[in-house]
């Protein structure tokens, strides 16, 4: 799905949120791989981001032709600093919930640009319909943790080993979700 850009502050700075173009396509994998080599906790390997930018153009078109997906990216003084998006079910039983993540270059984390660009992410899928969000976190990620649950994020679950990291070692996820 499509929103207007927005703007939105975080401790004074105007971030802007736009939906992706395709436009955006190198920029997004390029902010993939980054992302991926600055922290192990998310889903991938940096070297396993191999779309090509047609692919990611084309993921792109999906997720702005949906009527159940959005995806936002976040600009600070016109320089991609990430983004945070939600993914609904379509099906009658479970379209009240919706599934959402955030990611942020490393050094714009602690500024609370993600604190904000989440609140305006439950927002806006509030105001499409649906009534309970939910992610899923890597539990060693402490900070992420104390920001979902000072923003009304619950746990309901743990899944033990979760991740298996390329040295061998494991980690643990938690389930959270938040009533809209």
């Amino acid at each position: 799905m499509r929103v207007p850009e927005m703007t939105i502050r975080a401790k004074g700075q105007a971030i802007i949120l736009r939906t992706a173009t395709e436009q955006d396509a190198q920029m997004l994998i390029d902010y993939l791989k980054k992302t991926c080599a600055e922290t192990r906790f998310l889903a991938k390997e940096p070297e396993e981001i191999q779309m090509t930018v047609e692919q990611e153009e084309q993921f792109i078109k999906r997720t702005n032709d949906s009527q159940t997906d959005l995806m936002l990216l976040a600009f600070l003084n016109g320089t991609y600093i990430g983004n945070c998006s939600f993914t609904g079910v379509s099906t009658s039983r479970y379209q009240h919930r919706a599934t959402m993540g955030i990611a942020l270059y490393q050094k714009y984390t602690g500024m609370g640009i993600g604190r904000a660009m989440i609140e305006k992410l439950l927002e806006i899928a509030k105001e499409k319909g649906y009534e309970q969000m939910e992610l899923e976190v890597v539990a060693d990620n402490q900070r992420a943790i104390r920001l979902y649950e000072s923003i009304g994020f619950q746990m309901y679950g743990k899944l033990p080993d979760n991740m298996k990291y390329l040295d061998g070692t494991y980690a643990d996820a938690y389930w959270m979700m938040k009533k809209l």
